[in-house]
């Protein structure tokens, strides 16, 4: 039964008037906003809706310029995250707030305002985090771990304070659909026990099966309420971007000659945590889409530094790009031949934080006119980043705009923009649509469609199954640092890509070779 608020209830949180204000953006707008005891409540919007702003002003990261917040019918001013833990406010952000070179252990004792020690809170991390389908090892390093296994540690640090009102900002953006479905379970199980969640996310799916209510933003400003339930997806999109929901157009096409071959690469790990690459053979033809489906940490982070250049090898041809063996060339050199790279890690990785839009270009493109004879050419950088904010709609304050500025999937936008434009000959991209809305998502998966009817060799690793059958021509799995043979779409379906993400395609390939014998 869902929820169902009644007359004689106390809100659990009112938020009166909120409003935000930046120097290029009105974050927040005369937001109001109510929740009860025992609701799971969406907050709806595209990006710099002004949805995690909101939200970083409820648990005190940020301090808004106007309005009034009532915890449990006392008027409050939450000055600290720390303040709003003691109150019972958890969050876990879209952007992970942990300490990389400290273990997994050490980042939750610093967010418990007691004094645990590390190695007291082992065994209770393994408890709560295997009862909740989220395992981690509490005395692992955080900068061996992929995105998914970090936001699994943001997860379960929320959940061992105990919190009254949960704040989840896209909490299944890199989790796999089987743990979406055991974290959606002890949502219910919290809520059942009374108490609060305020649920961001972009995935309409999650929020009609998951929400009883919901408050639609846009432009900072509260557009509407729905019991997300009684919408369809189309509905809630209109609600959310003021328009239908455009669907990818990934008609039949003739693919071209390999321009990116990967033959028997395996690649040990140093990292005792790290997974290594057994036996990779793989191929991606010019004007085709291939999609890589796995569970985070199964050799993701191994595999993309490889066939990026960021992991050089002893074997040249393990790698080769249009015909050239690239292996034991570095990511620059790669680049140079047309290579394109999207990492999974926004923020350091695909853009530097302090810097502007403009000089962000500079990351990749320095060799595609941006620099002439050792001089940046603020001209072309200028204009490039212009073009990639136009052609990708980022909502930003301009190319002098700081990459820390933007909201996450504005900076995806970009950050897929800027590799799109510089026309590479094979493109890789890690997380595509990773924490951005519906309307962006179908943006960016529409150019890289377009991408490949241009010709050009794209690789997709993606945790999201729906993404890569809408976008794929070939699909495969990676589990345990092991291939899965490649299918087209046409050959296989979504139950047996995810049987195959547990390991299990090994007994297919076996299968598959003796009946070649017998023939």
């Amino acid at each position: 039964m869902s929820f169902e608020a009644t007359p004689s209830m106390r809100a659990r949180l009112v938020l009166k008037g909120i409003s935000k204000r930046y120097p290029a953006v009105l974050a927040n707008d005369q937001v109001d906003l109510t929740v009860y005891p025992g609701e799971i409540h969406a907050l709806l919007g595209e990006n710099g809706a002004g949805k995690s702003t909101l939200m970083k002003i409820v648990y005190g990261v940020v301090k808004p310029d106007l309005g009034t917040i009532h915890w449990e019918g006392e008027l409050a001013t939450i000055a600290s995250p720390a303040q709003a833990r003691k109150l019972g406010i958890g969050m876990v952000f879209q952007h992970f707030s942990l300490f990389e070179t400290l273990t997994v252990a050490e980042n939750i004792a610093l967010a418990l305002d007691g004094h645990a020690k590390p190695e007291s809170l082992g065994p209770r991390i393994i408890e709560v985090s295997n009862r909740y389908g989220l395992p981690i090892d509490p005395n692992r390093l955080v900068h061996s771990m992929s995105v998914g296994e970090r936001q699994r540690v943001e997860i379960v640090r929320c959940l061992l304070q105990d919190p009254r009102l949960l704040i989840m900002d896209e909490p299944t953006s890199v989790l796999t659909p089987q743990a979406v479905l055991k974290l959606f379970e002890t949502l219910r199980k919290l809520a059942a026990e009374g108490c609060s969640i305020l649920y961001i996310s972009h995935k309409l799916d999650e929020i009609r099966a998951l929400c009883d209510n919901a408050t639609v933003l846009r432009g900072g400003r509260v557009t509407g309420t729905a019991r997300p339930a009684e919408e369809t997806n189309d509905s809630l999109a209109r609600m959310m971007i003021g328009s239908p929901l455009v669907e990818c157009r990934h008609e039949a096409h003739e693919a071209g000659p390999a321009l990116l071959e990967v033959a028997g690469l395996s690649l040990a790990t140093i990292d005792p945590f790290g997974t290594a690459l057994s036996d990779i053979q793989l191929s991606v033809r010019a004007g085709e889409i291939v999609g890589i489906a796995g569970i985070s940490g199964n050799g993701q982070k191994e595999l993309l530094a490889a066939l990026s250049g960021e992991t050089t090898l002893e074997d040249a041809n393990a790698i080769r790009l249009e015909g050239k063996a690239v292996g034991t060339l570095n990511a620059a050199q790669r680049r140079a031949l047309g290579l394109g790279f999207v990492p999974e890690e926004r923020l350091g990785r695909g853009a530097v934080p302090p810097m502007s839009l403009s000089n962000n270009a500079l990351l990749t493109g320095a060799r595609r006119g941006m620099v002439a004879r050792g001089l940046v050419q603020r001209t072309a950088t200028r204009t490039f980043s212009q073009s990639v904010i136009a052609q990708f709609d980022v909502r930003c304050g301009g190319t002098q705009a700081a990459a820390s500025s933007l909201s996450g999937g504005n900076l995806q936008k970009y950050i897929v923009g800027r590799e799109t434009l510089l026309s590479p000959k094979v493109l890789i991209v890690a997380q595509p649509t990773w924490g951005v809305d519906v309307g962006a998502s179908m943006l960016i998966r529409q150019a890289l469609i377009d991408l490949r009817d241009r010709g050009i060799a794209v690789l997709v690793i993606s945790e999201e199954l729906d993404e890569l059958f809408m976008i794929s021509d070939r699909i495969a799995v990676l589990s345990e640092g092991r291939l899965s043979p490649t299918r087209h779409l046409s050959e296989t379906n979504i139950e047996e890509i995810g049987l195959w993400m547990s390991g299990k395609f090994t007994e297919t390939q076996s299968s598959e070779a003796s009946l070649v014998l017998s023939t």
